[in-house]
């Protein structure tokens, strides 16, 4: 039997209910959201299903939204069916107040290195997580740079000014 997105979002809905929403198909690729605390719950399902097969985490990355009140910080998880070739997307959302996502380094080993990232750009923190530091930025830094709540430059700086490049 050919894994279709109508039947991956089937088995979801049969297991999960209304809790996993929002499901689109951007490109092809399924995509839906689940609440935080069900994170681990959705990624031991995927993985474990027979039919779905969920093994290898290929990405976990964070998104800002600083204009979405109480879900400023999206944790995105990009699954891959290596058996079918088929891939999903799905999106949990948590305060930037509290951003505290149960870690996945138990189910992907992967998941280390990418949640250290996450937590490291964006302030995303895997509770569990084994090692949760930073990893490309220095231990001092008391802000996350990927988070959208600085200026791209500064406007009052005179190298940057357009005259300078000829325009």
């Amino acid at each position: 039997m050919e894994l279709t997105n109508d039947h991956i979002k089937n088995r979801l809905v049969q297991k999960f209910g209304d809790e996993v929403a929002n499901f689109t198909e951007p490109y092809g690729m399924l995509t839906f959201e689940v609440p935080k605390e069900l994170n681990l719950k959705v990624l031991q399902f995927l993985y474990d299903d027979p039919e779905l097969r969920f093994q290898f985490l290929t990405d976990l990355q964070a998104v800002h939204y600083p204009d979405n009140k109480g879900k400023e910080l999206a944790v995105v998880y990009h699954l891959h069916n290596i058996r079918d070739n088929v891939r999903i997307r799905f999106k949990i959302y948590t305060a930037i107040e509290k951003p505290d996502v149960y870690t996945a380094t138990q189910l992907y080993a992967c998941a280390n290195w990418m949640e250290r990232e996450t937590y490291d750009f964006f302030g995303v923190n895997f509770v569990g997580h084994p090692n949760l530091k930073r990893i490309l930025n220095v231990d001092e830094m008391d802000y996350f740079p990927m988070r959208k709540e600085y200026p791209l430059e500064d406007q009052t700086r005179v190298d940057k000014d357009d005259e300078m490049f000829g325009r």
